[in-house]
């Protein structure tokens, strides 16, 4: 073994450039091995610990002055990017496959029974209509389609069709979505409807073209399109149409796009649709669209179109186009001082930019705020660069809690929102962005657990400080901005110093969403909240209630509670 290798060290020394060259061969082999060993493990999502406000946005300071949650770490991760789509949306090289096995009939009505008790968790988004006939020349539902033949069910089907505005979702084949306004087909018997959702074997997913059809009450809270338009509702004629509704045409050939296209042209944001007369005009106190009617009133077939419905002469079908209502558009900061500095306070996710948004729309001011966010200045709140003292804005938003910094304010506009939808919008900002999501690591993993177990304090002792320290504190609630944005606009611009005109809120309720909506395209199939977590949760939500009751405010809404 000498002998070798002092025979090796004399070749070397003789040719060193050949030793140098198996020496860098080596260190390769070495480093593609080690490459290997890297990328053939599980993906695991690292974090580092640091104090709540180090994590929590553009300059948020850490709010370290709360009773319940002093001194908490968090562990935070730089957000993930990927994919903003599921599976949903291509199909594989299975669906042949899918179609040939067209399903067992021995258990349908076993199935039909499981699909029924699912169908009435899923009464407070959907409400099942029935099973009908689908034709591949000739759909049923003839708007939008998904398909997953591995993880289709009925909540992922009816979220997509809801989300982009559509009345009805139906489900195929176990694994096929369909979105439509108008069911165009006949019934089916129950029993054909017989396929069990491949995502969910305990629901019903149609059959053999068969199609499980829910109408969608998701589709009444957020705007139904109809191509390019929002669909707005069925409305009584109003009295002075001609004010009202002052450009119209006759259309003998009358249907939904046409009298859309026309007000379009007209630069008109209503479209209304009465019969075979089409009219154009902007929501105002003559036509303000609070009051809709049942929609049968409405269901007058178009000449043009035979399923579409157009109106009649006495109830109006109401569409907005994209032309955009510009008359609470414009924006500018106080021509003088504020002499006061009025704090929109709320807890992260609660929906302070969204506040921000409405009240700019409604009083034409920029809004202030007590951190900077490049990202929400870049979207036009061009009052996010300015300090908070400024007095240039009409008000604060702040997320701090604790006597200095509440006293630091002359008076509140208190935003409160359910803790368990507060809680998962923060987790998605914290690691998805403004408008992006959480990844699916970050629920599953630690992270979650920690941020609940954290911030469900906070939630509790942000609003309970507000009450205590605040010298004039507005309580609004989200859900009930949501609900009737008209009247609780009101009362928040109110508080501003501000005179509502009418007709300018009536504008703000047409662009009332803004830039930061999030998409319903990645929400949670699945609770993440533990029993003991919403045990710890409920008992937040109960001292709060306390609190508000105690000063003769209204307690939470009631939608707090079933949890």
């Amino acid at each position: 073994m000498a002998k070798l290798l002092v025979k090796l060290q004399r070749y070397f020394r003789r040719k060193p450039v050949r030793f140098f060259t198996l020496l860098a061969l080596y260190l390769a082999a070495g480093s593609l091995v080690f490459l290997h060993s890297g990328f053939a493990g599980e993906p695991t999502v690292t974090g580092t610990q640091r104090g709540p406000g180090a994590g929590e946005g553009p300059g948020l300071p850490y709010l370290g002055v709360m009773q319940l949650s002093r001194g908490f770490k968090a562990a935070a991760t730089m957000p993930e990017g990927g994919r903003r789509h599921g599976p949903w949306f291509k199909s594989t090289s299975k669906e042949p496959a899918e179609r040939a096995k067209a399903g067992d009939y021995s258990s349908t009505w076993s199935r039909a029974l499981r699909g029924r008790s699912g169908r009435e968790k899923e009464e407070d988004r959907a409400r099942y209509i029935g099973c009908y006939v689908d034709n591949t020349r000739r759909r049923t539902l003839r708007g939008v389609s998904f398909f997953d033949y591995k993880k289709m069910t009925v909540f992922r089907c009816q979220d997509n069709c809801a989300e982009r505005g559509y009345l009805y979702a139906g489900l195929e084949f176990g694994a096929e979505c369909y979105c439509g306004h108008k069911i165009q087909a006949s019934n089916a018997s129950e029993s054909e409807c017989n396929m069990a959702c491949k995502g969910e074997r305990s629901n019903t997913c149609g059959g053999v073209n068969r199609l499980s059809i829910y109408r969608l009450e998701l589709a009444q809270e957020s705007a139904r399109r109809y191509g390019s338009a929002i669909f707005r509702g069925c409305f009584r004629r109003p009295d002075n149409i001609s004010i009202a509704l002052p450009v119209s045409q006759l259309m003998l050939n009358m249907s939904v796009d046409k009298c859309v296209d026309f007000c379009t042209e007209k630069e008109y944001p209503l479209s209304a649709l009465a019969g075979t007369a089409c009219r154009c005009g902007f929501p105002t106190t003559l036509f303000t669209l609070h009051e809709r009617e049942d929609e049968q009133l409405c269901a007058q077939k178009c000449t043009g179109e035979e399923f579409e419905s157009c109106g009649t002469a006495e109830y109006l079908l109401v569409y907005q186009t994209q032309v955009q209502d510009n008359r609470c558009m414009d924006r500018r900061f106080l021509p003088t001082r504020a002499k006061q500095l009025v704090a929109l306070a709320s807890f992260p996710g609660a929906g302070n930019t969204w506040a921000r948004h409405l009240i700019e729309l409604a009083t034409g001011f920029y809004t202030g705020s007590y951190y900077f966010d490049g990202s929400l200045y870049n979207k036009g709140f061009k009052g996010e660069r300015d300090h908070w003292r400024s007095g240039r804005t009409i008000c604060i938003k702040t997320h701090e809690s604790g006597q200095k910094e509440i006293e630091s304010f002359d008076s509140a506009i208190l935003l409160i929102r359910n803790p368990y939808k507060a809680l998962m919008a923060e987790f998605n900002r914290k690691y998805g962005g403004h408008i992006g999501f959480a990844a699916h690591a970050h629920w599953k993993g630690k992270e979650w657990p920690e941020f609940v177990a954290n911030y469900a304090p906070w939630w509790a002792t942000h609003t309970l400080d507000w009450l205590r320290y605040g010298k004039k504190v507005l309580v609004v609630h989200f859900e009930d901005l949501k609900r009737d944005l008209f009247v609780q606009l009101q009362r928040m611009v109110g508080l501003l110093g501000i005179t509502a005109c009418e007709d300018r809120l009536l504008c703000v309720e047409g662009q009332k969403d803004g830039n930061f909506k999030r998409s319903g395209l990645r929400k949670l199939e699945y609770d993440p909240y533990t029993p003991e977590m919403r045990k710890m949760i409920s008992a937040y939500i109960k001292t709060v209630d306390t609190a508000l009751k105690l000063r003769n405010l209204s307690g939470v809404p009631d939608d707090y509670y079933p949890r």
